[in-house]
């Protein structure tokens, strides 16, 4: 039986459940808890460990039985709060590798380490530092990242951003384990990352491409699809018109449109909700009622069953395809 890496261990994909393959645990800003922790842990780290706790609890009770936190390097990936949180809710935890940036990075990689070519191929700390995560566990903690995750926004590829795409792409051919990405669907720059990997030999179907639901545009999401790649409609409860975001009912009514052609079985599903991040006011979603991780579970789904989407399909979105990405394995 295929298995895959968790926070608690491995385990057999096919007790994954439903699952929501895009969230985050925690987002805290390494130099700034270190420095500052009063202001990285608002009421201190234990305080922030027991809310979240209860937050996933919650999650699990609402009939969730594993999340795909996609913070990466650079995003506030704090594995070993990750790891206490878990060791108190019954869940599975699928962390991820991957540097998290829309164009920056550190001087370490541009001049420390830039990638080189040697012999006519490239050697990039970035690829080798993936592969160390998933193979080895991430930070010295043992907990080994089982998705790779990276991000095109509005800057599109720049040349950084293809440096990391292409280190990616190397870094799941050596391990097997999926990609999932960040896009942003004006631009549709989920073509971009599909090119780049076709290029670098990655099989698309192995390849999740993140926010896809934010589009109404059919055109653009046959064509991800068709290519082979899985969609994520992984951002319900962030429903902010004006900024591009569209309401709950439009969202399901471009699924609904989906699944009647066929594609069903090449979506996942989610909300791109961060349990605790000193990134933002601690105000800030208070206006956004249902950006919650309960909210599929509770709203999405039966909104769904009533637009016509079957039990079968939401079935094969939240337990089936989750499951299929995690049981394509291997080096290739």
């Amino acid at each position: 039986m295929p298995k895959v890496a968790t926070v608690r261990g491995d385990v057999d994909t096919e007790t994954l459940g439903q699952t929501l393959m895009h969230e985050h645990i925690l987002n805290i800003t390494p130099e700034i808890e270190k420095e500052y922790p009063d202001l990285s842990w608002i009421g201190g780290k234990d305080h922030v460990v027991r809310s979240v706790v209860e937050t996933l609890r919650e999650v699990k009770e609402h009939g969730i039985d594993t999340i795909v936190d996609c913070t990466a390097l650079g995003h506030g990936r704090d594995i070993d709060a990750v790891r206490r949180i878990n060791d108190q809710v019954d869940i599975n935890i699928i962390v991820a590798s991957g540097i998290y940036t829309y164009d920056h990075l550190p001087f370490f990689f541009l001049y420390g380490h830039p990638a080189r070519t040697v012999d006519g191929k490239v050697e990039d700390i970035l690829t080798d530092m993936f592969i160390r995560d998933i193979t080895e566990g991430i930070a010295g903690s043992g907990v080994k990242a089982g998705v790779i995750k990276t991000a095109t926004d509005r800057a599109g590829v720049t040349p950084n951003v293809e440096r990391i795409l292409r280190a990616v792409a190397r870094a799941h051919r050596e391990t097997g384990v999926p990609i999932t990405t960040h896009t942003v669907v004006e631009t549709r720059n989920g073509l971009d990352q599909q090119r780049i990997f076709a290029e670098e030999g990655v099989d698309l179907s192995r390849v999740i491409i993140g926010h896809s639901g934010d589009s109404t545009d059919l055109e653009y999401l046959r064509t991800l699809l068709d290519a082979g790649s899985t969609i994520g409609a992984d951002r319900f409860g962030l429903y902010l018109p004006d900024m591009g975001l569209p309401e709950m009912d439009v969202r399901i009514s471009t699924l609904a449109a989906l699944c009647a052609e066929g594609y069903s079985d090449r979506i996942v599903l989610s909300h791109d909700v961060t349990c605790y991040s000193d990134w933002e006011p601690q105000a800030f979603g208070g206006h956004l009622k249902d950006w919650v991780q309960t909210h599929v579970t509770d709203e999405v789904v039966p909104a769904m069953l009533a637009k016509g989407i079957t039990e079968e399909q939401v079935s094969q979105m939240m337990t089936g395809n989750p499951r299929r990405m995690f049981e394509a394995q291997g080096s290739y």
